[in-house]
């Protein structure tokens, strides 16, 4: 039934209420079907009106400006903010982390590093729009910037190729890239980042990459106590070999609070050095933040081990 026909059902009503009290009733009874049917549908804008608001509300609160300039810009954080891992899909197929977020070579690495291929498929984490497809030669390389309807922004590196352009909108699970090994990059690999306001969140926080999924339904930040919460969450979703299999969240963070700012095990990268002529095992320590000892142990070699150029040692 069209909105004309039932507007002018509605002004019959209304008139033969004012002419005949008894000739109303009986018409208002024939007419409580069609009510039911325009409740039904204001219902349905409603909800649609709702959703929508929600939809669009949680990063329209949290970002003045658009840009597809910068990778991203630190802004004042939310004391506390609600973010929606509901709508979720794998970056990639591999379970195989690389590279924990945290302390490595003397810097801060702000995301995770996953094994992938060149040419293996990148998606889009969470629905969204992108904001910056660049090359950075001494950085990301090829990368993607999504800005995501649930207030958070992830990253994209070292890409052999972008599959979308900026202002695109994508859905969770849209191929935005190939994987690669371009721009500051030892071997084909993604590195995922995950921001809030600018600000690099522990991807651990949100996912479980070796179980393929979120660690909830929601993750609730808190702005006093979400840096300690990533290193719970390194130690029990970090690179294989640095995790603590077994330990629940309590027994982590407990272990968590007795070691030193500093030398947090959880944060530990595992990576291979290829020897060049004058490389020493004093240098190579220096050079990825470990001991000299620490080489030894995981190459089972001596500390009077001579290296030879293009030798292959785990740090």
């Amino acid at each position: 039934m069209t909105l004309k026909a039932l507007t002018h059902i509605a002004l019959t009503a209304a008139g033969m209420m004012l002419a005949s009290p008894a000739a109303a009733q009986d018409l208002l009874a024939k007419q409580a079907p069609i009510d039911r049917q325009l409740q039904a549908v204001d219902s349905m804008v409603l909800r649609h009106l709702i959703e929508n608001e929600e939809w669009e509300l949680p990063s329209s609160d949290l970002y003045d400006d658009w840009d597809n300039v910068y990778a991203h810009k630190a802004t004042e954080l939310p004391d506390s903010f609600r973010i929606d891992l509901r709508d979720f899909s794998m970056p990639c197929d591999s379970r195989l982390l690389t590279s924990n977020f945290g302390a490595r070579w003397g810097r801060q690495h702000k995301g995770l590093d996953i094994k992938v291929y060149v040419g293996d498929t990148i998606r889009a984490a969470f629905s969204g729009k992108v904001r910056v497809v660049r090359y950075e030669a001494r950085g990301y390389g090829k990368y993607v910037v999504i800005r995501h309807d649930n207030g958070l922004e992830t990253i994209y590196g070292h890409m052999s190729k972008q599959l979308v352009s900026e202002n695109q909108e994508v859905r969770s699970g849209d191929p935005i890239g190939l994987g690669g090994n371009t721009g500051r990059s030892t071997g084909s690999h993604l590195h995922f980042e995950t921001r809030l306001c600018g600000v690099a969140l522990n991807p651990a926080l949100l996912f479980d990459f070796r179980n393929q999924d979120v660690v909830a339904d929601f993750y609730m930040f808190h702005k006093g106590t979400y840096q300690r919460e990533g290193l719970v969450a390194t130690r029990l979703r970090g690179v294989n070999g640095t995790s603590y299999s077994g330990e629940t969240e309590e027994q982590a963070s407990r272990m968590v609070g007795k070691v030193k700012p500093g030398k947090q095990r959880g944060y530990a990268s595992s990576g291979m050095h290829k020897v060049k002529r004058g490389d020493t095992l004093s240098s190579i320590a220096r050079k990825h933040g470990v001991s000299v000892n620490h080489l030894c142990k995981v190459n089972h070699i001596g500390k009077t081990k001579r290296l030879m150029p293009g030798q292959i040692l785990r740090y």
